[in-house]
């Protein structure tokens, strides 16, 4: 499965991982400036682990094998989704940082969707 979705110009492959970094820096940021490192925690797992998968799907053996890791990436963001709507509710990230995460989570969200309903057909 690995020849043809190992591309270089992998879209998911790429947002993920850039969105990996941002939840890196957001956690760098709430542990050092918020001193918060619980839901932070949580965080960084959550939205780090959606790119970790991607590429262990990419890597498959099988289509089954490829479509149960980006499931797994997909239910990692909605995870994380949840926990920057937290962070947020409970005041620890402002209203510019959580728009411009949720925004970069969602379209994660999307592709992933799009991706696994495919890998089922």
């Amino acid at each position: 499965m690995s020849g043809e979705k190992d591309g270089i110009d992998n879209p998911v492959r790429e947002k993920s991982f850039a969105f990996a970094i941002r939840v890196v820096g957001l956690y760098k940021y709430l542990v050092n400036e918020k001193k918060e490192f619980v839901l932070s925690k949580q965080l960084l797992k959550s939205g780090t682990s959606i790119g970790a998968n991607v590429e262990e799907g990419i890597g498959g053996i099988s289509r089954k094998d490829f479509r149960a890791k980006l499931s797994i990436a997909y239910k990692e963001a909605r995870e994380t989704k949840y926990w920057l709507k937290l962070l947020h509710a409970t005041d620890y990230i402002d209203e510019k940082a959580f728009d411009s995460m949720i925004e970069d989570c969602e379209e994660l969200l999307k592709i992933l969707y799009v991706i696994v309903k495919k890998a089922g057909e």
